[in-house]
């Protein structure tokens, strides 16, 4: 299903959402506006504030609270994004010039800041203690995977096994967080909230694996980044581990090179091999594997188009191009 006729069945409270985030960015300070209005301009998926929407409404969720806890869960994401260019050094986000770029990383770091804190400051609007402490918590894990992802660089010895535990804490959490957290907003049963919890974290590690491939055989406008950039950063993930493990002693050792010496002489080559070795397929079953496990988790759940909008998310998550 189109991403847009996903978003359709609750498109007025999405509106509402998009109302409350230019709302929430109000600042004494003009560039604390500046900035975060340049972000959320940009646009972006939002599939973390969907992901809310969708799971109250197909719980029967009968309140408004959901736009505020999606307008949270909005908030906490684009913090993570302006600390994570600053530490990657990154350039471009969403085919537009990042915030570090623009007005240097200082700034970026501290109106990250302020989106953490405002984010918090709306929880305490929310009034749930349980809410309040899965978000803590789960912030706290973002923060550890993106630190553990940061020792990870220019490790050729990465295993498969910790780069999952990085995706993990850096990216699934927080999706994992949205449905959780709109669950319990829901007051479903334990045995749905469960269900919806983990369908979050498969459905984050779908988004993560299928990232991870783009950046080896995306499509550079339609991504809105370069391709090759984590090999360029450093970064070693799941198709590149692949490769090393299934290329001859000659190609890893140009793998490895370029991974421990800050090398992008290769990078052209390094991108082929990744290709020829069957890592892009590798990844795509991976991504395809925990996709149906999120798919498999909604089946106790109300028989609804918002169930429906949640299986297709999953879809659309594991077969995007950008």
């Amino acid at each position: 299903m189109d991403p847009k006729r996903i978003l359709s069945v609750v498109s007025d409270d999405f509106e509402a959402v998009n109302k409350l985030i230019l709302g929430q960015l109000h600042s004494d300070v003009n560039l604390v506006e500046t900035i975060s209005e340049y972000l959320i301009e940009s646009g972006g998926k939002r599939v973390r504030p969907l992901l809310v929407l969708l799971t109250a409404r197909c719980c029967g969720y009968p309140g408004n609270k959901h736009t505020l806890l999606a307008t949270i869960i909005e908030f906490l994401h684009t913090a993570t994004l302006l600390h994570d260019d600053v530490v990657d050094t990154s350039e471009l986000r969403r085919g537009r010039s990042t915030a570090n770029i623009v007005w240097g990383n200082a700034p970026s770091v501290l109106v990250g800041d302020f989106l953490y804190s405002r984010a918090f400051q709306m929880m305490v609007k929310l009034g749930d203690m349980r809410i309040m402490s899965i978000l803590a918590n789960s912030t706290n894990l973002i923060a550890e995977g993106e630190v553990q992802q940061l020792t990870n660089v220019r490790n050729a010895d990465l295993t498969e096994n910790s780069y999952r535990e990085v995706i993990k804490a850096k990216t699934a959490v927080l999706f994992e967080a949205s449905s959780h957290t709109s669950a319990v907003l829901s007051g479903v049963g334990s045995e749905k909230e469960e269900a919806l919890r983990d369908y979050g974290t498969h459905l984050g590690m779908t988004f993560q694996l299928i990232d991870d491939l783009l950046d080896y055989n995306g499509d550079a406008d339609e991504m809105g980044k370069n391709v090759g950039d984590d090999l360029a950063e450093g970064k070693v993930t799941l198709p590149l581990i692949y490769a090393m493990q299934n290329c001859s002693e000659e190609n890893n050792k140009l793998i490895r090179d370029a991974i421990l010496n800050n090398s992008s002489d290769n990078l052209d080559k390094i991108i082929d091999l990744v290709k020829s070795s069957g890592a892009l397929e590798y990844t795509k079953e991976q991504a395809s594997i925990e996709a149906q496990l999120a798919v498999d988790l909604l089946d106790g759940l109300p028989d609804n188009i918002y169930r429906d909008a949640l299986c297709n998310l999953v879809k659309h998550a594991a077969d995007r191009s950008n």
